[in-house]
């Protein structure tokens, strides 16, 4: 019998700025219908891991399979093809476009549309209508016509995920998902997160900092120090490690709740 290849792997993936090595040959496997997230430090290398998995980055050493192929030279647009989608800590959207045009822009480029103005045409309203259905999924349906540099903090975070819901990716990259988000906006994220985590056929990927939400949300956790991975496990076994205790959490394991 062949074993199925895992959705997503790095291979020895390492990257180095001058004499510092960022990301240290860290190889992981991520399988269909999980979600992982990845802690450590500030410093620690996660975000950059991000970049060298999405395309931001060129690697200097390793390997990127999607599906068992390798990807490891292919440009950000052709892995978004393939099927990994990113939203970062800093909110990457359209902001002089109003909110449904953020998502209808994506579905459009999602169905290899284009810009021919007979395919717009033709394909009008189904793509509003597809943008509206993902507008309604993430709570946005009444902001659909605001401009987007008008909308609050937490509200710009819902239509990033919005986007990545257009986009329909296998593999889903969430980089501090609650970053700058008040209390109250911090549950609707999260709840949407968790809907797209009962997707099983979907892969996820989050680099966050509150604990409470990483035992929320996720399955298993790595966890990167000085660009290596130094834990892999599931998420009472590793947060309850001593190098989490002492080298994420800042406190020594007997201090721990």
């Amino acid at each position: 019998m062949v074993k199925e290849h895992p959705i997503l792997e790095t291979r020895d993936l390492t990257v180095r700025f001058g004499g510092h090595v960022a990301v240290d040959h860290v190889s992981c496997r991520f399988d269909r219908g999980t979600l992982t997230a990845i802690v450590g430090p500030n410093g620690a290398g996660k975000t950059t891991y991000f970049n060298l998995i999405s395309g931001q980055l060129p690697a200097t050493g390793g390997s990127v399979f999607l599906n068992g192929e390798d990807i490891t030279g292919m440009s950000v647009p052709n892995r978004t093809e393939r099927g990994i989608g990113r939203a970062f800590q800093l909110t990457n959207l359209f902001p002089t476009l109003s909110v449904r045009e953020n998502v209808r822009l994506v579905a459009q480029a999602k169905a290899r549309m284009g810009f021919d103005l007979f395919s717009i045409a033709e394909s009008h309203v189904e793509l509003l209508e597809r943008a509206e259905h993902v507008l309604a999924e993430v709570r946005l349906i009444d902001q659909a016509d605001q401009i987007v540099s008008a909308l609050p903090h937490g509200d710009q975070r819902k239509l990033e995920v919005a986007i990545l819901i257009a986009l329909g990716p296998q593999v889903l990259m969430f980089d501090e998902p609650t970053a700058g988000m008040s209390v109250d906006e911090v549950p609707v994220v999260l709840e949407l997160i968790q809907k797209l985590k009962s997707d099983l056929d979907r892969t996820i990927l989050l680099v966050e900092h509150k604990m409470d939400v990483i035992r929320s949300l996720a399955d298993r956790i790595i966890v990167l120090h000085n660009g290596a991975l130094v834990a892999d496990g599931e998420p009472a076994e590793v947060i309850a490690l001593p190098v989490v205790q002492e080298a994420y959490l800042g406190k020594a394991p007997e201090a721990a709740a």
